[in-house]
C-alpha cells in the first residue's frame, strides 16, 4: 500500500511536491512525508510504496549522526512518540508510521542551499555554457561529473512547484544579509562534508545535495529532508566514471523511463506525467530501500507501515 494523499484532524498549511504540513501548534508542526513522487519536477499521479518513510526514517538517521553539531527542527519520528504528544493522530496510526515527524516551527529561509562535489545536472549543463557554477568561474577543462575540491556552494530559488534555478550567492547576500548567507554557506558544508564522509565508507559518492534552514528565536536550524535519495545525488563508488552521467541510487529507474517516454515523443516533459507500469513503480520503491539500507547499514523495518 502507498499512501499519495494525508487529510488529518489538524489544520492543513502546505502540500508541497511530496510532503504534508500540518500545524499541531504554535510551537510544533507534523510533517508527512507521503509517497508522492516527482521527477523532472513533475509529480506523478501513481505513489512509491515505502517511499516517504525512507525519507523520514533516513532523515532521522543523518540527524542522529549529526547531533551536537548543527542545530535542526526535529523532535520526533517515532510514531509512539508522536502520538503521546499528540493524542487527536492516534486513528490516522498506521498511515503516519515511519513517515510523520513532529518538528518545531521555523521560519524558513527562501534559499535552497546546494552543494556540489561533482558536476552534474545542472551543473554540468550551467559550466558545459560559459565555464561557471552559481555564476562563478572554475577551472577550465572540466568533465562531466568531475570532482570539485573543494565542494561549492551553489544556491537556488526555492520552487513549490516548477523548476528551482540557480542563483548567485551575491543574490543570497541581497535576500538574507551578509552574515546570514555566509553562516548558511558553512553549516550547509558542513553538513555535506560529514554526509559525504560517511557515504563514502559505504562505497556510496554523495555528488550534491540540497537543504533548507529556518530560524527561530534560538537561532538558525537545518529543517526539511537530510541527504536522502529525493534532495541528493547517490552514486556507486565502484561504478564512478569522469566524463560521464553516473548511475544513481535513487529514482534513476523513473528517470531513465520517463526518459524513454519523452524521447519517443509519448510525454511532452511537462504535468500531468504519464501513467507509470507496475515494474517502474516497484522497481523505484527497491531502489529507495536499496539507499537506506546502504547508507544506515540496516534495512527499513516496513512491519506494520501502511
Amino acid at each position: 500500500m502507498a499512501i499519495a494523499v494525508t487529510d488529518l484532524p489538524l489544520d492543513l498549511v502546505r502540500r508541497g511536491k511530496v510532503r504534508d504540513v500540518y500545524s499541531v501548534d504554535g510551537a510544533r508542526l507534523l510533517l508527512v512525508a507521503t509517497d508522492r513522487v516527482s521527477a523532472f519536477d513533475v509529480v506523478m499521479d501513481e505513489a512509491i510504496p515505502y517511499k516517504g518513510a525512507v525519507l523520514t526514517q533516513m532523515t532521522a538517521w543523518w540527524l542522529a549522526q549529526l547531533e551536537g553539531q548543527v542545530s535542526h527542527h526535529l523532535i520526533s519520528a517515532d510514531i509512539d512518540e508522536i502520538v503521546r504528544e499528540v493524542p487527536a493522530l492516534a486513528p490516522q496510526r498506521a498511515e503516519l508510521a515511519g513517515r510523520a515527524s513532529l518538528c518545531r516551527r521555523a521560519t524558513v529561509f527562501p534559499i535552497e542551499c546546494v552543494i556540489r562535489g561533482y558536476l552534474s545536472g545542472s551543473a554540468w549543463k550551467e559550466y558545459r555554457a560559459g565555464g561557471t557554477l552559481a555564476g562563478e568561474p572554475l577551472p577550465s577543462g572540466l568533465v562531466e561529473s568531475a570532482r570539485l575540491d573543494p565542494p561549492v556552494f551553489s544556491p537556488a530559488t526555492k520552487a513549490e512547484s516548477g523548476h528551482d534555478e540557480n542563483i548567485t550567492i551575491e543574490h543570497v547576500r541581497e535576500v538574507v544579509g551578509a552574515e546570514t548567507a555566509a553562516e548558511l554557506e558553512r553549516l550547509s558544508l558542513l553538513v555535506y562534508e560529514r554526509g559525504r564522509d560517511i557515504a563514502a565508507r559505504r562505497g556510496i559518492i554523495i555528488a550534491d545535495t540540497k537543504f533548507e534552514f529556518g530560524y527561530d528565536d534560538t537561532g538558525i536550524r537545518l529543517i526539511d529532508e537530510i541527504l536522502t535519495p529525493d534532495s541528493s545525488r547517490f552514486w556507486p563508488a565502484d561504478e564512478y566514471r569522469p566524463g560521464r552521467p553516473q548511475p544513481s541510487f535513487d529514482k534513476q529507474p523513473l528517470r531513465d523511463w520517463l526518459d524513454a517516454e519523452r524521447q519517443a515523443g509519448r510525454w511532452n516533459g511537462e504535468a500531468p506525467g504519464p501513467p507509470l507500469p507496475p515494474a517502474i513503480v516497484a522497481a523505484t520503491s527497491h531502489r529507495y530501500l536499496d539507499a537506506f539500507a546502504r547508507i544506515t547499514g540496516e534495512s527499513l523495518d516496513t512491519t506494520g507501515l501502511a
